[in-house]
């Protein structure tokens, strides 16, 4: 069966960013492209088709219509799918994830503060879904990344690690992009002196500890994708600064998502916090269990 990368669409900037964005992903995976669009006042349509501008369907199908025209503009020849739903949008997100290999949803940018600004409903379809999920800022008159970007993403040595790094690996390959994996630790409590000054001795010996580790975890990945080139970094700080301060040339950060059946809601870490809300490209959120 062909992948389906699910994209939300709503006729914002934002959207059409994740639209263009979502289209070359498809491209690259050879999947297929479905365009979604959730209006719980959608009216019943006999025959699906364009509508008059008086209809009460006329905006849904523009929408649908101009992004379909985005990914054509940039990808001629790739399969698309249309979905106008009359559903209320995170129902209908939540039900389209679970169908699809990948969700893309797009968020806004606050001005000077270039931070992501989720709705609600963003936020729950990325605390519930079980597919990874990536945000896409749109971002006029900024450049492109460079052809050499890496691929960024924050890892964590002490939960699973594997559906993170398979996306990861997958992605800098289908790119011809450098991976960059990046593991922040907090110096442990040993390193520290009484006074609160870091002993040197103990902090180099807890820093080639976590590179040990980080190489053990890597060891099998680069032998099943010994053309990415990988750049395997520890840094002795909280994981979230790490990883932002490392994700800073990055095409795509990728950071993982604890994926639990919690009450009364699924929360998210801190560091996918700090992602969506500084990363200054687009974030891939990969949940695991």
């Amino acid at each position: 069966m062909q992948d389906v990368i699910t994209v939300g669409v709503d006729g914002t900037p934002e959207a059409t960013a994740a639209v263009v964005w979502a289209a070359r992903e498809a491209e690259l995976r050879r999947a297929r492209l479905r365009l979604l669009h959730a209006w719980v006042l959608l009216a019943p349509e006999p025959e699906p088709g364009p509508a008059d501008a008086d209809d009460q369907n006329y905006w849904p199908h523009r929408i649908i219509g101009d992004a379909r025209e985005a990914v054509r503009d940039r990808h001629p020849d790739l399969p698309v799918d249309e979905a106008l739903v009359a559903d209320d949008p995170l129902a209908a997100l939540k039900e389209a994830a679970d169908r699809s290999t990948l969700l893309v949803l797009g968020s806004r940018d606050l001005g000077t503060l270039a931070r992501y600004v989720m709705g609600e409903i963003g936020l729950q379809v990325v605390a519930h879904t079980r597919t990874p999920t990536v945000l896409v800022r749109a971002r006029p008159g900024a450049a492109a990344p460079a052809p050499d970007a890496p691929v960024t993403a924050g890892l964590s040595l002490h939960e699973p690690c594997e559906a993170l790094l398979a996306f990861a690996f997958e992605s800098a390959a289908r790119r011809g992009a450098p991976l960059r994996i990046v593991h922040g630790r907090h110096l442990p409590s040993y390193a520290y002196n009484r006074g609160g000054g870091v002993e040197p001795v103990a902090a180099q010996q807890a820093a080639a500890d976590a590179r040990q580790e980080l190489a053990a975890a890597l060891l099998p990945w680069r032998e099943k994708f010994p053309d990415v080139r990988l750049d395997a970094r520890v840094e002795q700080e909280s994981p979230a600064q790490a990883v932002l301060r490392d994700a800073a040339d990055a095409a795509l950060l990728v950071v993982g998502r604890r994926h639990k059946l919690r009450f009364p809601a699924p929360k998210i870490g801190h560091v996918v916090q700090a992602a969506v809300h500084h990363a200054p490209c687009p974030v891939a959120i990969v949940p695991h269990e």
